[in-house]
């Protein structure tokens, strides 16, 4: 388990972290979508709070165990449109939770919550990848850019962009998809890392990715693979591996844009080809919800609501 508590302690500021920083490093890709997927839970179980929160703030009163269901289960069961509900009298105050929460807070406190849980690691990655990639005229600045601690125009603007891009897609998903959306993105999001982390050459001889690399990338991948194979299917069912696709592709095209550029991958590379997946998949899962909210509803709650 020492690659797991190295992961968790490079990737977070959860506790776990083994007492020695360099302890497990080489182990530790293999477990970068579980730590993910931990992350994705942390964020939909204060994304639910905030919701239980808001219907109790509207109704002024406890929801019941119903209502809750009724939330958890996204409103698989209704046969007909959910903004009907909140039209008829005596409705359910478990309507209340497909009204939204402010867009602001609905869109930002999730993704600002994993920029806080995971230090910034990756949107820092993303934002020297701007700045290296973009501004840079030969390999070397590009590699120089990469590793200077200073901000330029080019990071800012592509922050700024990728946030807007976050903050309206999250703050876009419909009721009956968002946890199971939400818990499931930062996993494919590390996972990006394991395809980026295979197919591309490191290019440093020292740096914040060198121990990673040592472990065996392959190996990485496969194990990596079959966890988020198996919480996207889980969370949101077969037409969640269209978003691990979206995801492995971006990654690969950041992947081979850095190739171009530098000739190879850096640390700073890995943390944009998880955010820019990260993004990609919240916005196709707009798009795949526009149609069907229930869309990438969870199968397992589906056949709880079955069984009830």
């Amino acid at each position: 388990m020492n690659g797991l508590r190295a992961a968790i302690g490079f990737l977070t500021i959860l506790p776990g972290a083994p007492r020695t920083p360099a302890a497990g490093l080489s182990k530790a890709p293999a477990w970068f979508p579980v730590v993910g997927l931990i992350l994705g839970v942390v964020l939909a179980l204060v994304d639910g709070l905030l919701r239980l929160g808001y219907l109790v703030l509207q109704t002024r009163s406890v929801p019941s165990a119903e209502d809750l269901q009724f939330f958890i289960l996204g409103g698989r069961q209704l046969a007909f449109p959910v903004e009907a509900i909140i039209h008829v009298a005596g409705a359910s105050d478990a309507s209340i939770w497909f009204r939204q929460v402010p867009f602001l807070v609905e869109g930002v406190l999730p993704v600002a919550l994993l920029v806080v849980l995971t230090r910034g690691l990756h949107l820092d990655g993303f934002m020297d990848t701007c700045d290296g990639l973009v501004g840079g005229h030969d390999r070397v600045r590009r590699l120089e850019l990469l590793k200077d601690p200073h901000v330029g125009a080019f990071a800012v603007i592509g922050v700024v962009l990728l946030l807007a891009v976050k903050f309206s897609s999250v703050a876009a998903l419909p009721a009956q998809s968002r946890l199971w959306t939400i818990m499931l993105v930062p996993c494919l999001g590390r996972w990006t890392i394991l395809v980026v982390m295979d197919r591309f050459q490191y290019v440093r001889r020292e740096g914040l990715g060198t121990p990673f690399v040592r472990g065996g990338s392959r190996r990485s991948l496969l194990a990596g693979s079959v966890v988020a194979v198996v919480a996207t299917v889980a969370l949101t069912g077969p037409a969640g591996l269209l978003l691990m696709a979206v995801a492995g592709l971006v990654a690969g095209a950041i992947g081979a844009w850095a190739k171009r550029r530098i000739g190879g991958v850096t640390g700073d590379i890995y943390g944009a080809a998880c955010e820019t997946g990260e993004a990609a998949v919240l916005v196709l899962a707009v798009v795949i919800t526009v149609a069907d909210p229930a869309a990438l509803g969870s199968p397992l709650l589906a056949l709880l609501d079955t069984s009830g």
